[in-house]
């Protein structure tokens, strides 16, 4: 179980501008990252280092997106303005999860502008809609070669995500103490005063520390 990404809704100027100024604050650019369709949305991403990455997501104007949680969550995301949408834990085995959770994974895939298919199953999204500070964990079917943070440059890094939330209550939805997908990762949990999840997160970068 590990920290796998962290996924940010574009605001109302849409993807492409979205991550160019997250981009900008960063130092660094966003890559096309294609159509998720059975989602009804849409991606850009940052190779991040330690097999990490940041995805910055839309949603599309596609029945999926009405019909598909992920795709309710970014939409709901989204019309709040944009912003922090949650975390994802890898894993390499969905079966507990999904015994623990009482339902099944659903299956996820996107082309990226090379051509090839990028395939995953994921599970827990319902979880992040009800409370956005549990994270949706995520199983990947395509080989490390393919995954969204082949090719960091190392540059590029999450030093620290700021979460409104309790930790233990983390803990419970993760089956695992918390500390298991975040020990490359510094928390600071702070008690949520309206809506639990991501405050912020620190990354480091060529130009020193920048927090979003």
């Amino acid at each position: 179980m590990r920290l796998d990404h962290v996924s940010y809704a574009a605001g109302p100027d849409g993807l492409a501008a979205t991550a160019q100024r997250l981009g900008e604050l960063l130092g660094g650019e966003f890559v096309d990252g294609g159509i998720h369709p059975r989602f009804g949305t849409r991606n850009r991403t940052m190779a991040l280092a330690d097999d990490m990455y940041l995805e910055v997501v839309e949603v599309l104007d596609h029945p999926a997106s009405d019909k598909a949680p992920f795709g309710q969550a970014v939409r709901a995301r989204s019309a709040l303005g944009g912003g922090w949408l949650g975390w994802v834990v890898e894993v390499d085995d969905l079966a507990a999860v999904e015994a623990r959770l009482g339902r099944m994974a659903v299956d996820g895939s996107r082309h990226v502008p090379d051509g090839r298919e990028l395939r995953w199953k994921q599970i827990g999204v319902n979880g992040l809609i009800a409370d956005p500070q549990l994270p949706f964990f995520v199983q990947w079917l395509s080989g490390r070669e393919d995954h969204p943070s082949a090719g960091a440059s190392g540059e590029f890094s999450l030093e620290c995500l700021e979460i409104a939330g309790d930790p233990h209550r983390v803990s419970e939805w993760l089956g695992e103490t918390v500390e298991a997908p975040l020990e490359d990762v510094k928390v600071e949990w702070v008690a949520p005063h309206g809506t639990p999840g991501i405050i912020a997160a620190q990354f480091q970068t060529p130009n020193g520390l920048v927090r979003l």
